[in-house]
């Protein structure tokens, strides 16, 4: 369990740590010599049964809420230290709402110097903090009265932080592996080592399983060693405090509130959308791009808030914002923050992130509350269903693996939702709820209706065109799922290019068939170079205009490919090009010149079958090279 201590300066907060567990955690010189804790300190206690005690030791004064924001992010217990002397003071309060916007739930508070108050001022101090504690989540705490010098209350207190460690429910270690950074230094013949607390997961040194990362850079790295709660070890666990010796990173590179993390856990984004909870003693209200310090994690970082819910928040609201940051910053759904006005002189809110990677437009929109309303009551109440049924278009695996801290895996498929896999590759993959993907279905078969009604002689509608008809907003990958289960339904079929519903179908008359074969046979004989339709009129002695029309219901019967207006190819010739392409290695394609000699077409000709490849979405150019789409469900039989 990790304690962290809370209050205002000169209250004895390293004194209490020093009686408690005999670690003097002011470290440096100059805390030692002026008396006052300036960076953070730590202190372990080894109890029975494996259990460490870790203690965090916050700085108390009002120049380094910073600190102390970085010291209280990711402990599980508070201890709000109050002077029997001096009683509240104003960072007792600052702390008090920080440790609360944190999302603290379980603490005490132990009241010290016992020793320099009067009976009456110890009254006093006693009253002021059932005040300031009435209505929060220490106001039903407990308190213990010590003198941290002559040991009077000390081991009542450690009594009760020793049982409260062991009736501590055991940190969810089943997410992903993060840990916040607070310090970095370089140890004589080890290198470099950082410091801070595991937010999730477990990271096994020995196994080698999870490939760490180095956050928001984006570093691969490689552990030396471990040291969990002061003590050398192979892993590292959600809810302690580790020291990391990593390799080939130097610790100027290093910042406080970078993370160590699971390369799954991040994608670094200036744009987080949040639950906002401000604080009722507020002098001014918050307005659109307003400056702030925003505290997450170990960061200290400005950014500019945008009040989504309204135009300006009032003190004592809470609505949904957007931190705007400089540079790209961590984190995930769930992760707590507080802001701190420009001067960075009083906090003014906090609350908690909702998402992580947020729009740049349509932020505002009532489809983009009512989102993150979703994703707020999800943290609530953890219940997917809800959140599912608000996503139009499902959640990514990737996305809900950070929703959820964990291993997508480990999920139970619900009832009313389902997995939608375009490969084998899982991170494409996508949870939607049933409904949803139906309506989805149902929306495209609606899309093709209307489009056989405006435009009965077209053979159907290539993909890309039908998704911009549709939903142009859908992923692609989603998209070329529900064409291909549609397909694999009979829901619609597919004929070289073109999606067309069942019943759109294209009949012959006697002399239409006959004429048919004989354009049919013209284009075969032409192979990769077929007659354009002026001499398919001149060779059957038909009028263009009849040729086109009856070229039109061959296309759609998926026996002619339009390559370039009135220029028609045979279909087996078509699937032989594409198969030709196919060939070449995925990821370095063709050149048009390439293919140019291979065919014995003039160049004209061989960029126009190309390009008609990359119409059908069959390929893509990359640089001067036409590779195959990996997405693509054409030519694939």
């Amino acid at each position: 369990m990790i304690i962290g201590t809370a209050g205002h300066i000169d209250h004895g907060k390293t004194a209490l740590i020093r009686a408690l567990t005999g670690v003097n955690t002011d470290r440096l010189k100059d805390e030692q010599e002026r008396g006052i804790t300036i960076s953070l300190g730590y202190a372990y206690q080894q109890l029975a049964d494996d259990i460490t005690l870790g203690f965090v030791d916050v700085p108390g004064h009002e120049g380094l809420i910073h600190t102390m924001v970085a010291g209280a992010t990711g402990i599980d217990y508070a201890m709000m230290v109050v002077a029997a002397d001096d009683g509240i003071m104003p960072q007792t309060i600052e702390h008090i709402a920080i440790l609360s916007l944190l999302g603290l739930t379980q603490g005490c508070v132990v009241i010290t110097k016992q020793d320099k108050a009067q009976p009456e001022q110890l009254a006093q101090t006693q009253a002021q903090l059932g005040q300031a504690l009435a209505h929060t989540f220490l106001g039903s705490a407990p308190q213990f009265i010590v003198d941290s010098l002559s040991g009077a209350g000390i081991p009542a207190l450690s009594d009760f932080l020793q049982q409260q460690a062991h009736q501590q429910k055991m940190t969810n270690r089943s997410g992903l592996f993060r840990l916040a950074i607070d310090r970095a230094f370089t140890l004589s013949g080890q290198g470099t080592v950082v410091t801070g607390t595991v937010h999730g997961g477990v990271f096994d040194l020995q196994s080698g399983d999870i490939k760490l990362r180095l956050m928001p850079a984006n570093t691969p790295i490689r552990v030396r060693s471990i040291h969990a709660q002061s003590l050398p070890s192979t892993n590292a666990y959600a809810g302690q405090r580790c020291a990391f010796n990593i390799a080939n990173i130097a610790k100027e590179t290093i910042e406080r509130g970078d993370w160590l993390a699971d390369e799954r856990c991040f994608t670094p984004s200036i744009r987080v959308d949040v639950q906002l909870q401000l604080l009722s003693n507020l002098a001014q209200p918050i307005t659109t791009w307003m400056p702030v310090h925003v505290h997450l994690g170990a960061a200290h970082v400005m950014a500019h808030v945008v009040p989504l819910s309204k135009e300006t928040l009032q003190a004592g609201e809470q609505a949904y914002a957007q931190l705007v940051f400089d540079s790209p910053q961590c984190a995930m759904p769930g992760d707590r923050f507080i802001i701190r006005n420009a001067q960075a002189k009083q906090t003014l809110g906090g609350g908690r992130v909702l998402d992580a990677n947020g729009p740049d437009r349509k932020r505002r929109t009532p489809a983009r509350l009512s989102w993150l309303a979703s994703i707020a009551n999800y943290l609530t109440d953890q219940q997917l269903p809800p959140l599912l049924s608000q996503a139009p278009y499902g959640i990514s695996y990737p996305d809900l693996q950070r929703l959820i801290h964990g291993d997508v895996e480990q999920l139970v498929i619900l009832d009313s939702a389902l997995w939608v896999k375009p490969t084998t590759n899982k991170q494409s993959a996508v949870m939607m709820d049933k409904s949803q993907w139906e309506a989805l279905l149902s929306q495209i078969e609606n899309t093709l209706e209307q489009a056989h009604l405006r435009y009965p002689d077209e053979p159907g509608i290539g993909a890309d065109r039908l998704r911009r008809m549709t939903a142009p907003a859908m992923p692609i990958s989603l998209w070329q799922s529900a064409l291909q289960t549609l397909v694999q339904a009979q829901r619609l079929k597919l004929q070289g290019a073109w999606y067309h519903l069942p019943q759109h179908t294209v009949s012959f008359s006697e002399q239409e068939q006959q004429l048919a074969e004989k354009i049919l046979l013209l284009s075969h004989q032409g192979q990769y170079d077929p007659p354009w339709v002026r001499e398919l009129a001149s060779l059957l002695e038909i009028p263009e205009q009849e040729i086109r029309q009856l070229g039109r219901k061959l296309v759609q019967q998926g026996k002619l490919y339009q390559v370039q207006p009135d220029l028609l190819y045979h279909h087996q010739h078509i699937e032989q090009l594409a198969q030709l392409l196919r060939q070449y290695p995925k990821n370095q394609g063709i050149k048009a010149a390439e293919l140019r000699d291979q065919l014995a077409l003039g160049r004209k000709r061989t960029l126009q079958i190309l390009e008609f490849f990359q119409r059908i979405g069959y390929s893509r150019r990359l640089h001067d090279r036409h590779v195959i789409r990996p997405d693509n469900m054409l030519f694939t039989s």
